[in-house]
């Protein structure tokens, strides 16, 4: 049986990982390990997932966080190099565009095992993002990449991909099929909304957590004003990121506006069916509200997922808060026709035919 190492750190690949190895095991043709870098070390953004979602346990944790980017991709690099010697997998499997994405592509690609890269071409265009970087660079050295839209075909496309010797794939949206196989859990593993006494319909889900937003302390500011004056008319309720509170600690800010503590993807799903409503700056969250057929406010000058803002899904704001509460108001009662397909089916299968026939 052939192996594959895949490679996780971070809350949005738990997520995208519980699919694909959930169909690695029914197929049981291809031996999977897992190697958690630790990136996300909180354990309402880790160790839950792994539990609630049944992702096969990582066979290594290597507890690496806290670092600035180029110290957290470096030790990553040396250590999930000194494991795939180990384990002699034919192929690695990354998912998006985190330090621990870049840093397992890099370890593969310098020992010759062949990179599979899920979630690929996407595109921001602002190189100030650093995970725009990591998915440029991931995008290069891999060798199949898995397109969730025809979007990220044409961007590879453009910048010359097809002279290289790399397999593209429009394979569709892996988090589809986490949202329909997970959403039907949901109902009896889910706690949160009964805990806060939440109404459907009646609350604003939000999250903020993108370092352009956390990082510029004015540009978070406005971001809560536009969501304090949201609150006003419908509760807005946001699971609060570590890195979020602890920027709100330090500059001792406080907002008038439901906060609760980091969610499991079960609660998070919850919250998503009985919202009116997403604000948020997260690529995640951008798609998982269109799949529960609500509109979503970015909170971000740019999107990977333009497919939602071209079909009126979702609107770009920025950290205008005047902006954003005119949105709002706009996209509070807006019917959408949320039945166009925008990102395939049965994505996880598709995925793995594609991996099991670069192994061969």
């Amino acid at each position: 049986m052939k192996k594959i190492v895949t490679i996780l750190g971070a809350r949005p690949q738990f997520v995208k990982a519980a699919v694909l190895s959930r169909v690695i095991l029914e197929f049981n043709e291809i031996e999977e390990i897992i190697i958690h870098t630790g990136q996300h070390y909180d354990a309402n953004m880790s160790a839950v997932f792994f539990e609630e979602m049944q992702i096969p346990k990582p066979k290594y944790n290597l507890d690496i966080n806290g670092l600035g980017h180029g110290a957290m991709t470096g030790q990553m690099l040396i250590k999930i190099e000194a494991l795939l010697i180990e384990e002699k997998p034919v192929a690695v499997v990354v998912y998006g565009d985190t330090n621990s994405t870049l840093a397992g592509a890099l370890a593969a690609q310098k020992l010759g095992i062949k990179v599979v890269h899920i979630e690929a071409g996407l595109r921001s265009y602002n190189m100030q993002m650093p995970e725009e970087v990591n998915r440029i660079l991931t995008d290069r050295i891999s060798n199949l990449l898995l397109c969730p839209t025809q979007t990220a075909i044409d961007n590879l496309e453009n910048e010359g991909f097809l002279n290289h010797a790399i397999k593209i794939v429009k394979s569709g949206d892996i988090m589809k099929d986490a949202v329909e196989f997970y959403g039907a859990l949901c109902k009896e593993k889910a706690t949160v909304v009964q805990k806060e006494n939440l109404k459907e319909g009646e609350f604003v889900l939000a999250t903020i957590h993108r370092q352009e937003n956390t990082d510029n302390i004015e540009a978070l500011k406005e971001i809560f004003k536009g969501l304090t004056k949201i609150h006003q008319k419908k509760q807005v309720v946001m699971p609060l990121h570590p890195r979020t509170k602890a920027v709100l600690e330090k500059y001792n800010l406080k907002f008038p506006i439901t906060f609760v503590n980091p969610v499991g993807y079960y609660d998070m799903l919850a919250l998503l069916k009985n919202c009116a409503l997403v604000v948020t700056d997260s690529g995640g969250l951008q798609k998982e509200a269109f799949f529960n057929k609500k509109a979503c406010i970015i909170a971000r000058e740019e999107t990977e997922w333009i497919e939602l803002v071209n079909s009126g899904f979702a609107k770009l704001v920025g950290s205008n808060s005047v902006l954003m509460y005119k949105t709002f108001e706009e996209l509070l009662n807006k019917k959408h026709d949320f039945s166009i397909s925008l990102y395939g089916n049965q994505v996880g299968v598709v995925m793995y035919k594609e991996i099991k026939e670069l192994l061969k």
